[in-house]
C-alpha cells in the first residue's frame, strides 16, 4: 500500500518500541518521514530503514526541544500531515514514593509536550487538513497498581484526544488515539522478564500474548489513513481483548 505517498508523518519517540515500528510501517506507505526523540544514533539505525526520513534529536519534555522539533519538521519536507505523539515516559511506585521530580518528569514529556507540540503544529495540519494520533493506553483509561503518575498522565492524553476533536470542529483535522495494553517495548523490558507477572498478564489478555510494537503500529496508520477519515476522538483500545472483562480473574 502506499496511503501515505507525498505526506509528511512526524512520529515522536521514534527510536525504539511503538514509536520506531509505527516509523517504518509509515515509510513502507511511501510516506516522508520526521523521527523524534532524544537519542540521534537510535534514530539513524531507524531512518536506515525509511526510504525517505529525517532525523531530529530533541527532549519533548523541554520548551526549547519542541521549538526545535516543530520547526526541522516543518522545514524538513515543506509541509505536515500527520503527528503521532508516541513519545512517553514513566515511573513507578504509590504516591508515597513517587517525588515531585519523578511525576513532573512524566507529566512533563507524557501530557506537556504532547500539547506543546501539537499546539505548534496545529496550523500546519490545518493547512494540509491532517490529523493527529496519540498514543495513550489502556491505564489511560483505568488505573494500575503503583503507577498512579502514568494513569494520571495517559488519562490527560485520552481525554485531550477528545477536546481537541472538537476544537478541530470544521478545520479538517481528525485527533484518535490508541490505547495498548501490555507490550513488548524498553518500556516494558524488565515485566518481561518477570515470568509470574506476565503470566498474570496472560490470565487477562483473551488472545494470551503481549503485542509486538507491530501490532499497535499498523493500527496508527489505519487511525491516519484516509481508511479512518470518518473516525474522530476515538480512544481505541489495542489490547487483545483486556478491556473486554469487568475486571474478575478467569474461572476456568
Amino acid at each position: 500500500m502506499t496511503r501515505f505517498e507525498n505526506k509528511t508523518v512526524i512520529v515522536t519517540g521514534a527510536s525504539s518500541g511503538i514509536g520506531a515500528a509505527t516509523a517504518r510501517r509509515f515509510g513502507r506507505e511511501g510516506a516522508n518521514v520526521v523521527l523524534v526523540s532524544r537519542t540521534q544514533s537510535k534514530l539513524d539505525k531507524v531512518a536506515e530503514d525509511i526510504p525517505s526520513a529525517k532525523v531530529v534529536p530533541a527532549d519533548l519534555s523541554t520548551m526549547e526541544g519542541v521549538a526545535t522539533a516543530a520547526k526541522a519538521a516543518r522545514e524538513a519536507f515543506g509541509q505536515v500531515d500527520v503527528l503521532v505523539n508516541n513519545a512517553g515516559t514513566a515511573v513507578t511506585g504509590s504516591i508515597e514514593d513517587v517525588d515531585e521530580d519523578g511525576f513532573a518528569e512524566v507529566m512533563e514529556t507524557d501530557v506537556t509536550g504532547v500539547w506543546r507540540l501539537t499546539k505548534a503544529l496545529w496550523g500546519d495540519l490545518k493547512a494540509t487538513k491532517g490529523n493527529v494520533v496519540m498514543t495513550s493506553s489502556v491505564s489511560g483509561i483505568g488505573g494500575d497498581w503503583n503507577m498512579h503518575a502514568y494513569n494520571a498522565a495517559k488519562g490527560a492524553v485520552t481525554n485531550l484526544t477528545r477536546a481537541l476533536a472538537l476544537d478541530a470542529r470544521n478545520s479538517g483535522v481528525r485527533v484518535n488515539a490508541v490505547n495498548p495494553s501490555f507490550t513488548k517495548t524498553e518500556l516494558t523490558s524488565d515485566m518481561l522478564e518477570n515470568d509470574e507477572l506476565v503470566a498474570k498478564f496472560m490470565e487477562r489478555i483473551p488472545l494470551g500474548r503481549p503485542a509486538e510494537p507491530e501490532d499497535i503500529a499498523d493500527v496508527i496508520a489505519f487511525l491516519a489513513s484516509d481508511d479512518a477519515r470518518f473516525v474522530n476522538g476515538v480512544n481505541l483500545p489495542v489490547d487483545g481483548g483486556l478491556s473486554a472483562s469487568n475486571g474478575q480473574p478467569p474461572q476456568a
